[in-house]
């Protein structure tokens, strides 16, 4: 009884400390728009505010290539927190969670060195910082995902919870311009921040484990360094799948071992390929192994790329060229850019509020199907794909709802798209994570969202020659361009519809198979075949 009350604090300490872990440090980089206001305070690329002024006979200074050269930093920063996921995916696969997060943190440290140390004259240290926060940030949340696995039912509501405080840390961006206004240095800021790598150096080796949580969790599962001593019959579940025969005296070090990988496979294909209950996955003796590029070549996967890809451009789109939007519509009243800088960062912050709805629709509707489908022998995994649906319709009619709203060149107008923008990001990238946790093998997660990201970050990229197009030939109007990006976001609707066909499908096949032990023995197999 107290190994379990330890194993619950222990969990709950590791969600919580996650939670801030995501919050402060996973996805700061979507706060540029409040750091773009500093750095400008700062000077930092002034010289071609200058070098355009040269060229005028007024005394207006033209500041559209400050502008562009902020877009194009945050427009590689962006490009690497997606493209760079899939091989860091690959090492969280491969080496597991305690390699991932090193890198992480390594990762981590030196942009935010390289950000104290910048200055005008060094302004370039701004784009290598830039990608290595991002590479940073999210191995952070990509292996922070993965304790969800811990709380069986409330698995949907946790991974979207974490992609929530990933959006909401945008908002230490805000904290650091509301910090700089009242006279404390970037620089301290930023070596504050470069000092928390030791928050995460402690929950890597006492809060995570070395390899993988499992999911269904197996019994007494435990990880991360103790400082007890443990019986023999209450090792880690590391420890108890190691080749190795350990006696009393090893047990006390032996978190730190690997698995066996064959062993390894051999357990996870037993319970992870598909997100069925406990029960379900014990039943099935011979699970067919689905392989990792019959996942990618899938109608599904190519799908939800799409409707992934053309709602992230939209956001980047939007997120890169805030600051001039609000410069031109508050017609360079620096006050007024101000103030709706910061009603942006705020918004931002409540994107951890918004995203665990998401997961409450997938959890909540996934229940739903489940006593709907128990009747006709459906299994637990065809009502989990079911219960995406739902979350994908809803995900892209609040991306189209924020895009209309964001053409509207009005500045109070701008209020309802903060708000928008928030809730659509919330949900899309928390439904991302749930989408392919549910559809697709666990064993292939890591890869999979990787490979999503990297291949959405290349589609990503085009935010840099529609900023160029709004500053050139639109004369710095981005009307048209934000009409053509709200009929882009409809081609997002394949999606739900083509997992809604899969559905049926897999279900017609369920009702053809008759017999109760064709089912069973076809269950596992057709959970993967996408």
């Amino acid at each position: 009884m107290e190994l379990r009350g330890s194993s619950t604090a222990k969990r709950l300490a590791t969600l919580l400390s996650g939670l801030v872990e995501c919050m402060c440090f996973a996805g700061v980089i979507f706060g540029w728009a409040s750091l773009v206001y500093v750095l400008k305070g700062m000077h930092y690329f002034e010289d071609l505010c200058m070098s355009a002024a040269a060229n005028q006979t007024s005394n207006v200074t033209d500041c559209s290539a400050q502008d562009e050269q902020f877009s194009l930093i945050f427009t590689i920063g962006s490009f690497m927190n997606n493209f760079m996921t899939f091989p860091t995916g690959y090492i969280f696969d491969r080496f597991g969670t305690t390699a991932a997060r090193l890198l992480a943190i390594s990762a981590y440290t030196t942009g935010t060195l390289l950000i104290a140390f910048s200055s005008a004259v060094t302004a370039l240290m701004l784009f290598p910082a830039l990608t290595f926060l991002s590479v940073g940030g999210i191995l952070f949340i990509l292996t922070n995902m993965q304790v969800g696995n811990l709380f069986g039912k409330h698995r949907s509501t946790i991974i979207t919870l974490y992609n929530g405080a990933f959006d909401s840390s945008s908002a230490v961006f805000l904290v650091i311009k509301l910090l700089y206004e009242q006279g404390l240095s970037l620089r301290t800021m930023f070596l504050f921040m470069s000092a928390c790598s030791a928050w995460h150096l402690i929950r890597t080796f006492f809060l995570m484990p070395r390899s993988h949580i499992p999911y269904p969790l197996p019994p007494g599962y435990t990880y991360g360094v103790s400082c007890h001593k443990r019986s023999r019959s209450y090792r880690t579940y590391e420890e108890q799948r190691s080749p190795k025969v350990l006696d009393e005296n090893d047990a006390e070090d032996s978190d730190n071992l690997h698995a066996d990988p064959a062993l390894e496979e051999n357990s996870t294909n037993k319970g992870l390929v598909g997100i069925g209950d406990a029960e379900t996955a014990a039943n099935l003796k011979a699970p067919a192994v689905v392989s990792f590029w019959s996942c990618v070549f899938s109608k599904l996967f190519f799908w939800h790329l799409v409707w992934l890809s053309v709602m992230q451009l939209r956001h980047y789109l939007f997120i890169g060229t805030l600051n001039p939007m609000l410069t031109q519509l508050a017609e360079g009243d620096a006050a007024l850019v101000s103030s709706y800088t910061n009603a942006f960062a705020f918004t931002q912050f409540c994107g951890v509020i918004c995203a665990p709805w998401n997961g409450l629709i997938l959890d909540r509707h996934k229940r739903g199907h489940k006593k709907e489908g128990s009747s006709q022998g459906v299994p637990d995994s065809l009502a989990d794909l079911r219960s995406c649906v739902l979350s994908l319709v809803i995900t892209v009619l609040q991306c189209v709802a924020f895009s209309i709203c964001a053409s509207i060149p009005v500045l109070p107008v701008q209020y309802a798209t903060f708000i928008l923008q928030v809730l659509s990001r919330s949900f899309l990238y928390g439904g991302n994570a749930a989408f392919l946790a549910i559809a697709f093998p666990l064993e292939h997660f890591g890869k999979l969202y990787g490979l999503v990201m990297g291949l959405s970050a290349v589609v990503s990229l085009l935010q840099y020659p529609c900023f160029s197009l709004i500053r050139g030939p639109l004369n710095g109007d981005p009307f048209y361009v934000n009409i053509g990006l709200v009929v882009l976001m409809f081609l997002a609707l394949v999606n739900p519809v083509m997992v809604w066909l899969e559905c049926k499908r897999r279900q017609n096949e369920q009702h053809i198979a008759g017999s109760p032990a064709l089912t069973a023995g076809k269950k596992e197999g057709l959970e993967s075949s996408i």
